[in-house]
């Protein structure tokens, strides 16, 4: 006649068993869902706002070669240059060499009437191949960069964390630099 304390002792261990039941359940059930669900993936930001820029990387022959490449379009001449000289650091996409060394940073640009002033870290020069081809490549990479894509840009003025008179180990920048298209493969007659 003891049965009646056996019922009680089974109910009170089936409520918590049911309850853990319930509560895997739920999130089974949960994890289910949200693994079957159509997650929401951003578009592409569309090409309305996209400019074509041209960047400056060395080919195999130790010659600056153009590449194409979309970047976001933007108003003001400070702020798009900083982005395209961002994608020129990036580095190319396709066969192409960077010119300029990797680590470094675009600090500052300041643009006044037809000169570019753009102020580069110190791994500019710090990281730079050993010889003047390469510092002629890496500095031209950036200076024809600038003036291809920004055509009121006539001369471009490098400094090197602050330095506005900096030297490199054979190339002077302490004075402005126009543009040399020479220095390509192939260079159009017009840019």
């Amino acid at each position: 006649m003891n049965h009646r304390p056996r019922k009680k002792m089974s109910v009170n261990i089936l409520i918590p068993f049911l309850v853990i039941i319930l509560f895997f359940t739920g999130m089974f059930w949960q994890k289910y869902r949200s693994s079957h669900e159509i997650s929401f993936v951003p578009s592409a930001p569309s090409t309305e706002g996209a400019r074509s820029v041209i960047l400056f990387f060395v080919d195999e022959e130790a010659r600056l070669t153009r590449e194409a490449r979309e970047i976001d379009a933007c108003d003001d001449d400070s702020e798009c240059l900083k982005s395209v000289l961002d994608e020129l650091l990036n580095g190319p996409v396709g066969e192409l060499d960077e010119a300029v060394p990797m680590g470094t940073v675009v600090d500052s640009i300041h643009i006044e009437g037809s000169q570019a002033t753009i102020g580069l870290n110190r791994l500019f020069s710090d990281s730079m191949l050993s010889g003047s081809s390469a510092e002629i490549l890496a500095v031209y990479s950036v200076v024809n960069t600038a003036a291809v894509n920004f055509p009121r840009i006539q001369k471009v003025k490098i400094n090197i964390a602050g330095d506005s008179g900096a030297i490199l180990r054979h190339l002077d920048l302490s004075d402005p630099l126009v543009p040399d298209y020479s220095l390509e493969q192939s260079h159009p007659a017009v840019r």
